[in-house]
């Protein structure tokens, strides 16, 4: 990989995602640098759905980017290039980038979810698979602990709807179960014209968080299966993450008017936390 390609990628990941940010600085340097790359073309697929206007026509554009990845012959972008370096190093499986694909397609058809079911099925596209991808950089193919590293991503996905319902809701979309919404006695339209925290927003909020710290308490079977070096890392995420539920938590499960954050004391707490548990 390029070293300009990774200080790149390093500038994308440290403006783009604070919590892993500070997780990867506990990984070892042969796992840190393809997983910056990894989740810099993580990422960039996620902003050309999101951000684009014609999002369908960035679902295929992303396509065609992968199936140049994979040939070899990446398009002339940091973030391209680096993960074509990772697909050759560590025999990356397409299925599971084409996985990441598939939810952002579902993103792009905006689709909504009748049951817990339906959210954890496009949690486990956009995020389980960026876990396994994880696995496949430490060389990892223990089937328990892809199962795990699926649990996480999948705990921590839905710990990120739940943080930003009122940010989906402005902008038209809904990821909480839809059966959830009616069983409180609200309707889509009314979510999505809520402007403050209600008791049934906070309720759906609160069930959501419980199915996360579930998965995310599972999802510590696996970490035993991992490098030694590499385990404070995981355990960091797995906290850091976690940590945005509790913030969540202590503000009575608003999250219509606020966004949860963790302080970087917290963060520093967690990271002595996850070194003792390695």
């Amino acid at each position: 990989m390029r070293a300009d390609d990774l200080e790149h990628c390093r500038a994308v990941i440290k403006t783009g995602s604070l919590s892993f940010h500070a997780a990867s600085k506990l990984l070892p340097a042969s796992v840190r640098d393809p997983a910056l790359a990894l989740y810099a073309f993580c990422r960039l697929a996620d902003d050309e759905v999101d951000e684009g206007h014609e999002k369908a026509h960035a679902v295929l554009e992303l396509s065609a980017r992968l199936d140049a990845a994979y040939a070899g012959k990446p398009r002339n972008a940091p973030e391209d290039r680096a993960f074509a370096s990772i697909i050759e190093e560590f025999e990356m499986p397409r299925a599971l980038p084409e996985a990441l694909l598939e939810g952002l397609a579902w993103d792009a058809q905006e689709r909504r979810y009748a049951t817990l079911s339906g959210v954890r099925s496009y949690s486990a596209r956009v995020a389980a698979a960026v876990g396994a991808m994880m696995c496949g950089l430490m060389r990892v193919r223990d089937a328990n602990a892809l199962a795990r590293a699926c649990d996480l991503g999948v705990a921590m996905q839905l710990t990120n709807i739940a943080r930003d319902v009122g940010e989906d809701a402005r902008a038209g979309r809904i990821y909480l179960p839809l059966e959830w919404v009616d069983e409180v006695g609200l309707t889509p339209e009314a979510l999505l014209a809520c402007d403050t925290a209600t008791p049934e927003v906070r309720r759906l909020v609160r069930r959501l968080l419980s199915e996360a710290r579930r998965l995310y308490l599972r999802s510590e079977a696996g970490v035993p299966s991992l490098p030694v070096g590499a385990r404070t890392g995981i355990y960091a995420a797995r906290h850091i993450y976690a940590g945005i539920g509790s913030a969540l938590a202590r503000s009575g499960h608003n999250s219509v008017t606020m966004r949860a954050r963790t302080t970087t004391p917290q963060k520093l707490g967690w990271m002595v936390l996850s070194a003792a548990r390695a």
